[in-house]
């Protein structure tokens, strides 16, 4: 398959050293236990996103994949701007987010975009599909009031929807007719990066395969740089150039997509794609990973797949492995890769 993506070259985003941390405070229950217990409850810090380097180069897409609860949601939002870091720094055009101001804040603010999970949840359920879309428009005063309309019927066109929905409400139309109104509204700014996240694991199979071709047309008409994330190795095999491996937190593995289907170096990628089906082998057999994937409340010493690698050794359960290069562009955490 032919990717549109002849143009890459330097990052468009960049993540150096990116912490996020949430701090829960206790609740009532936790506060009653503790005062039986003779111990006041403390505050709890979640480690979501733990130092995260990560470059994102114009005109590729990268798949950011890994289970539910291993932070890459988080991350995708520490891109997006909803977030900020913690600690660390995340650049834009070379620029440090942190410090923009005045226009090229602004720049940034236009220039990156998400595409959330659910539609339904996403979408103002009291607007109208033309209101949702005519927004972005008007609080970013990017267009006159008189060309608002055609621009909103431009949008509509884009992604495959008549102008005939533009009067309906979100609950009005399907999953899919949903997604595409948020890619829509996400695109209304002109931006050059789009951050996707879960963009089809609410929709149906069928669906799916017609949003993801939506996202392909996109990327090769605009010219557009993607963090894709997902769950499904299969989806981010179809769109990805490159893919990043992510567990509690931490980025573990990191190749082209190619590389990381033909070659998976760490022992979590391997788990991973050993309970991908397979047609053409006709697997019928899989192999799911064992145990459930720590609390990022309190995360395991060590390497972070330690409890749950069938390869671990005594060296990992206090030493943390760097991701380093492993093969040409190849990058893995594992002791198991040291050199002998």
């Amino acid at each position: 398959m032919t990717r549109a993506n002849d143009n890459v070259g330097a990052p468009v985003v960049e993540l150096r050293a990116v912490h996020k941390r949430f701090t829960t405070r206790p609740g009532m229950v936790e506060k009653a236990v503790g005062a039986v217990a003779g111990r006041p409850a403390r505050e709890r810090t979640v480690h979501a996103v733990n130092g995260v380097d990560l470059a994102i180069a114009r005109g590729e897409v990268l798949g950011l994949v890994g289970e539910s609860g291993c932070g890459k949601s988080t991350l995708g939002r520490v891109v997006a701007g909803l977030h900020a870091p913690s600690s660390g720094e995340l650049r834009y055009q070379g620029q440090d987010v942190a410090g923009l101001a005045g226009q090229p804040r602004r720049d940034y603010v236009l220039g990156v975009q998400m595409v959330f999970q659910d539609p339904q949840a996403s979408l103002n359920p009291r607007q109208r599909l033309r209101q949702i879309l005519a927004e972005p428009l008007a609080v970013h005063r990017l267009a006159p009031s008189a060309q608002i309309g055609a621009r909103v019927d431009a949008a509509l066109a884009e992604v495959g929807l008549s102008t005939e929905y533009r009067d309906r409400l979100p609950h009005q139309i399907s999953g899919g007719q949903r997604q595409r109104i948020g890619i829509a509204r996400a695109l209304m700014v002109a931006p050059e990066f789009l951050v996707c996240d879960e963009p089809v694991a609410a929709l149906d199979v069928s669906i799916q395969a017609q949003v993801i071709n939506l996202f392909m047309d996109l990327r090769a008409q605009r010219q557009l740089t993607y963090l894709f994330i997902s769950h499904d190795l299969g989806v981010v095999r179809h769109i990805s150039d490159r893919v990043a491996i992510m567990y509690l937190g931490k980025i573990v593995e990191t190749a082209t997509t190619a590389e990381v289907f033909a070659r998976a170096q760490h022992p979590y990628t391997q788990a991973l794609l050993a309970e991908v089906p397979d047609v053409a082998r006709r697997k019928r057999v899989f192999t799911p990973i064992q145990g459930e994937i720590p609390s990022p409340l309190n995360p395991p010493t060590g390497c972070a797949f330690h409890p749950r690698c069938p390869h671990a050794m005594e060296r990992c359960k206090r030493e943390e492995p760097l991701l380093r290069e492993v093969a040409g562009g190849h990058q893995a955490a594992c002791h198991l890769l040291d050199p002998p």
